[in-house]
């Protein structure tokens, strides 16, 4: 039985709740400072401390850091310094500052971190990644990620004004927030070298972040990307599409299938004749679900706990994807572009 502590019972706080229990094999309580806004029913019946310190005492081997973005590393670095392995949402803070003490900590414990990129367990971008890496459309030559949320209706269940998400304080932003491609995109494509990004608040969402953001990047490998992030679009779409020089991938998260066209050769003139192949995202040869990825998330974090595994989104590369994130507004912020090479 694993004892495993959650710390911040916000949105994801409770799904990695629910995930831990239907999982099983865990020994669960809670550290709480009630910056929360949802009800507490579901919380009934856990043990629960106010005192982190308190909370460590009672020997967790592994400890969920789900608070708001710009307190993750009140909670990390202590947690690490007691030899805790950490499931460390992203990002995985809002600043580059004390990110260097939770390194050393948790080399100096033996703490295994991974970091909440839930994505890197989508079977789709998985299949995409082996066809990347069995040169299926040959080289790439430019990418494009797309993420629109509507913000208000993304958690319907709270008010998305009291949320991290819309709060400079708790690190939030689109940028921050909305990470997730900044950390898939490295993982697909390797490092980027330089990016520049122009982002703003646009619309009237009642907050005091940026809710539109569009960024450059260009990859050590030589290859060209964009990524755009909104909280205003409606409906909300999730996609990324690959050309290659000898075809192209298309993957859309609305149902997370992944699209080939490979180039003949020599090339067709007909247009008729092209044709795409469609690899589905299934799992246990069901539809997938947007809770299958976190779900296997946190099967491989009680893996790596027991010493089964290694991170597959390791430490390293949650601070990767923040640099990415933190170059991105100062770049918006300054109007200069970002150079990652030296």
């Amino acid at each position: 039985m694993i004892k495993v502590l959650i710390a911040g019972l916000g949105s994801i706080g409770r799904r990695h709740l629910r995930n831990l229990l239907s999982l099983g094999d865990s020994e669960i309580f809670l550290y709480r400072t009630h910056h929360s806004t949802l009800p507490d029913d579901e919380l009934k019946g856990f043990p629960v401390d106010h005192d982190l310190q308190t909370a460590l005492r009672r020997g967790p081997q592994a400890v969920i850091v789900s608070n708001p973005t710009a307190m993750h590393l009140e909670v990390a670095i202590p947690a690490a310094q007691a030899g805790c392995h950490l499931l460390l949402e992203k990002p995985v803070s809002h600043t580059i500052q004390g990110l260097d003490r939770l390194q050393r900590a948790a080399q100096s414990s033996g703490s295994r971190v991974l970091v909440g990129y839930q994505f890197r367990f989508h079977p789709g971008l998985g299949q995409l990644k082996g066809l990347l890496e069995q040169e299926a459309i040959g080289r790439v030559l430019s990418v494009r990620a797309h993420w629109g949320e509507y913000l208000p209706a993304w958690h319907p269940w709270e008010d998305y004004r009291r949320s991290y998400s819309s709060s400079a304080e708790l690190g939030g932003g689109v940028i921050l927030t909305l990470s997730h491609p900044l950390d898939y995109l490295r993982w697909l494509f390797g490092e980027v070298a330089r990016l520049w990004a122009f982002a703003g608040q646009l619309n009237e969402l009642e907050m005091n972040v940026e809710d539109t953001a569009e960024i450059g990047l260009q990859f050590k490998s030589g290859a060209i990307g964009s990524l755009h992030l909104d909280y205003n679009q409606r409906p909300p779409a999730h996609q990324l599409e690959v050309i290659g020089s000898r075809g192209s991938l298309r993957w859309d998260n609305s149902d997370g299938a992944v699209h080939l066209y490979q180039a003949s050769q020599p090339p067709q003139l007909d247009a008729s004749a092209l044709t795409w192949s469609t690899l589905p995202a299934t799992r246990d040869e069901r539809p997938l679900a947007r809770n299958d990825l976190f779900e296997a998330e946190m099967s491989h974090f009680l893996e790596v706990v027991r010493g089964q595994a290694q991170p597959v989104c390791s430490l390293k590369d949650g601070v990767r994807a923040l640099e990415l994130a933190l170059g991105a507004l100062r770049s918006a912020r300054e109007g200069c572009l970002i150079d990652f090479n030296h």
